[in-house]
């Protein structure tokens, strides 16, 4: 069927720009799909994710609860506790479904952080060249050098013991390298004879920015961003396991840290250590391998295996 040039004409440039990008989300799909790997990191995603939405249905608030507990301290597993129950005698189960809210909140939340201070820093070093470019690498250089768990420990104990301060910690201190890959592509976006082009019918920094750069380096970012979150969500586990998180909330870095204090690694109960150590493996793990198949995708002379 062919179509007339006057049908041509009524189509909108704003419905052209949603059919090109219908068209290249339905290729990346189908490209995606085809890696075993980033089809299972995302099914465990997706698992993981329906429940942490579901855990006030499945265990509820009273859960975390320390004098509503009916449990014996310390109990190993059974039938009533799969995963026995701490030394408050709460379920260790409950307790896990319920911190997967607060450990993927705080991991999205720092990574969306982090990205989006390193993008607005890369894009921004490789367009304004100059003294700016170069003042504002030589800061990006010093935060790479810095020790980031170290820097996110020092802001978490001057800081009051929140989550948001948790996810303020880790957003400030882990941008640096998506700002130095940002840049880098930058630079070979604004090489193109297109920009040139643009600059001299009247396009402002802005314009070249947000029209022409933003869009050319968002897989970049999309494939960094699922890396940063696997990455924040170590780091959160780390602060709360060094006492530096919200001691008023559960998640799993929390869990281990109350294993630690409840000396469950001297005598050995095991059950109280192992299912939040997985469960931070796991999600970190399926992240990862998300992130490097939407790298294998959208670069494919990585040569990603699948």
């Amino acid at each position: 069927m062919t179509i007339s040039t006057d049908a041509v004409k009524t189509i909108s440039p704003r419905a052209l720009t949603r059919a090109r990008r219908r068209r290249a989300v339905i290729r990346f799909w189908r490209e995606y799909r085809t890696h075993r790997a980033g089809i299972a990191g995302l099914v465990v995603l997706g698992l993981i994710g329906l429940l942490a939405i579901a855990a006030p249905v499945l265990v509820g608030a009273d859960s975390q609860s320390v004098t509503g507990a009916t449990a014996g301290p310390m109990e190993s597993p059974s039938a009533e506790y799969p995963l026995g129950t701490d030394q408050f005698g709460r379920s260790l189960l409950a307790l896990l479904i319920w911190g997967t809210r607060v450990s993927l909140t705080v991991g999205l939340l720092a990574a969306f952080l982090s990205v989006a201070i390193g993008t607005l820093v890369g894009i921004t070093a490789g367009h304004f060249k100059g003294w700016y470019g170069t003042v504002i690498m030589r800061i990006t250089d010093w935060f790479l050098v810095m020790p980031t768990l170290v820097l996110a420990i020092a802001l978490a104990t001057v800081l009051s013991r929140s989550v948001w301060t948790t996810i303020l910690a880790i957003g400030v201190t882990t941008w640096p390298t998506t700002a130095r890959l940002v840049r880098a592509q930058t630079l070979s976006v604004e090489s193109r004879p297109y920009i040139e082009r643009s600059t001299a019918l009247g396009g402002g920094h802005g314009h070249i920015m947000s029209r022409h750069v933003l869009p050319n380096v968002m897989p970049l970012v999309l494939s960094q961003t699922t890396l940063v979150i696997s990455t924040a969500i170590l780091t959160e586990a780390t602060l709360a396991f060094l006492g530096l998180g919200d001691p008023t909330i559960v998640s799993w870095g929390g869990l281990l840290q109350d294993a630690r204090e409840a000396g469950a690694v001297s005598s050995g109960n095991w059950w109280y250590l192992a299912p939040p150590g997985l469960a931070i493996a796991v999600v970190a793990l399926a992240f990862t391998l998300c992130g490097r198949t939407i790298e294998s995708v959208l670069n494919p002379k990585l040569g990603v295996t699948r």
